[in-house]
């Protein structure tokens, strides 16, 4: 029971919790697969916790759970969740969270889109509070989830978002969704799709200045041809030679954009088989793609457009 005056010390409220829980109730048994003592045993260190029960055979919790679930199945299937020794209504908010965590662990529940499901419902719930589940590495290719503070939309989504509305045909607008709902909940999607999203921006730039780009060329050769085509350096510049070096200087930092991103895309991005013992990249770095591939695209097709004389 929160202390009037006093300030709470957990950012996941007690709304949010029972919303969890009674879903967990209704719909999926927390314990999965698995017996609940060996569930709770792989979080907790059970034979150091005290019993409940007042018979000297039953004097950790570790026997008490097995003796009235196991055993016997004489508590509530729901138990847990009002068992002051978890307390997981009032406790931490990483005691919470690593409870969430572990009831999708491929161990507990081996169907994976069954997990997927329940860490949307979490996560439908936990986002309010500012948190979230998210995939963190994969065993045997099934993903185990940790969890972290909610991520909020990459940087320059919205400018990118803007510059597809500005483009006919709905293929690159759906690549916008696309990355606005995988940057944090699948980052290896974001990463492809912004490699998708930065082709599309240069073959489109190519196409409309008369420039047609190969069938062959990748990301890199396609990001210097657009470079190559525009006139990226304003005309009022020439007459300052260190200001124009400075521009240029940094345009071809941004042109290593495309190689940085395809790289990246080929060691972590969707389209590529992957090992059993594959580890994901985290949210921040995926973050860190869908900005750089919307930056440059952002900027590309804004100088596209003024050389046109379309803006």
């Amino acid at each position: 029971m929160q202390k009037a005056g006093v300030e709470p010390a957990n950012t996941i409220t007690e709304v949010t919790r029972r919303a969890i829980m009674d879903y967990l109730s209704v719909g999926r048994h927390w314990s999965g697969t698995i017996q609940e003592d060996e569930f709770l045993g792989r979080i907790y260190d059970l034979k150091r916790m005290p019993s409940s029960d007042y018979r000297p055979e039953y004097d950790s919790a570790a026997k008490d759970i097995w003796k009235h679930r196991v055993m016997n199945s004489d508590w509530s299937d729901d138990w847990v969740f009002t068992d002051g020794r978890f307390d997981l209504l009032f406790g931490p908010d990483e005691d919470f969270l690593k409870f969430l965590a572990e009831t999708v662990h491929p161990v507990v529940r081996a169907d994976t889109e069954e997990a997927l499901a329940m860490v949307a419902e979490y996560n439908q719930a936990l986002n309010v509070d500012g948190w979230e589940l998210r995939p963190i590495r994969k065993i045997s290719n099934k993903p185990v989830f940790g969890y972290g503070r909610l991520l909020g939309p990459a940087p320059h989504l919205d400018e990118a978002k803007r510059v597809a509305e500005r483009l006919t045909g709905p293929y690159i607008a759906q690549q916008i969704k696309r990355l606005q709902e995988a940057a944090a909940a699948d980052p290896e999607l974001a990463i492809g799709t912004a490699k998708e999203f930065l082709e599309s921006i240069c073959k489109t730039i190519l196409t409309e200045r008369g420039v047609p780009p190969s069938k062959n060329e990748d990301l890199p050769a396609l990001v210097r041809a657009t470079v190559k085509s525009l006139a990226v350096v304003p005309p009022e510049l020439s007459s300052h030679a260190q200001l124009e070096k400075t521009v240029t200087v940094l345009l071809n930092n941004l042109g290593s954009i495309g190689h940085q991103l395809a790289e990246l895309r080929n060691q972590f991005g969707t389209g590529h088989g992957r090992s059993t013992d594959h580890v994901g990249l985290p949210a921040r770095h995926a973050k860190l793609a869908i900005g750089a591939a919307a930056t440059l695209a952002v900027f590309l097709y804004e100088s596209h457009e003024a050389a046109s004389g379309t803006v």
